[in-house]
This record gives C-alpha cells, structure tokens and sequence, in this order.
C-alpha cells in the first residue's frame, strides 16, 4: 500500500460558482482558480498523485494549459484516475477535510462522496468527507478563502 496527502486553497470571490467535490453549492460567493477551483478535488488529486510518486495536479494540469481553463476538476480526478490505473492501483481509500467558515456543508457531504467514488469507480464507503470551520481564525474564519487536506492510500489492483 501507498499513501498520498494533499492540500489546497483558494480564495473566494463574487461571480463565480461554488464547486467543491463536484458539486454546486448554493452560495453568494465562488472559488478563484483557472479550473472550477474545486478545493476539494484538487488536494484529493495530489494525495492520489502523490501516494503513487507522480509529483502534483500542476505537474499533470499546469494553469498554464488553456485546455484546462474552466474546466471541471471531476475530469481532473479522471485523468488522475487513469494515471493510477496505468501504474496497476487503485484507491483504497479517501479521507478529506474542508475548512470554510461558510457555507454549511453538511447538506451536501453525501453527494460530494457520491461524485467521487463514482469517478474513482470505488464503493462509497470508502470515501470520508468531512467539514470544519476555524472558529473565525485566519484566512478560512474571515472568509476570504477555502481549503482542503486530503489523506489517499492506494493499492495495487486486482
């Protein structure tokens, strides 16, 4: 077995969408980034990345690529999906944290690891979500931004 962290932010920002685990979350403010900014799915990606040595999301997905502009990080995950498959793993399993002061995310947990394991094509059960705030402390509490840390391990296929 392999294991993989990640981390990510970004800042939040008027006029735009608020997509975290692939899904739309009802909110006045959106995530700034040159994909849809999914936080979550992007420190996801990189612990899967890294539990299988393949450096980091910007190694694979540079912002500097216009074929990744706007795009959804759902496809993202695919692409790393496709790299542990050419490397023989699987995911074993996910645990991810999400630190926003707001929105609250509980209402939208269970379709987040819906989306997921349905992209990773794993049983939802292993795929752990969960959602913190920073008690009002630092960039997260004045909600000037949201980020993600994710844990991965994976295993060779069977």
């Amino acid at each position: 077995m392999r294991v993989g962290i990640g981390y990510d932010v970004h800042r939040l920002v008027e006029g735009r969408d608020l997509i975290l685990g692939g899904v739309t979350i009802p909110f006045e403010k959106g995530l700034l980034g040159h994909s849809d900014a999914d936080v979550l799915l992007h420190s996801i990606c990189d612990a899967l990345l890294g539990a299988a040595g393949e450096g980091d999301i910007g190694r694979h997905f540079p912002d500097s690529d216009s074929r990744y502009k706007g795009i959804s990080s759902l496809k993202l995950l695919a692409g790393v999906n496709a790299i542990l498959k050419e490397k023989n793993y699987t995911v074993s399993n996910l645990d991810a944290s999400i630190i926003c002061q707001k929105p609250k995310l509980s209402p939208h947990i269970a379709s987040m690891v819906e989306k997921i394991s349905s992209e990773l094509g794993i049983e939802a059960s292993r795929v752990n979500i969960k959602a913190t705030t920073t008690e009002g402390l630092g960039f997260a509490g004045r909600e000037e931004g949201i980020a993600a840390y994710s844990v991965a391990m994976i295993i060779p296929a069977a």
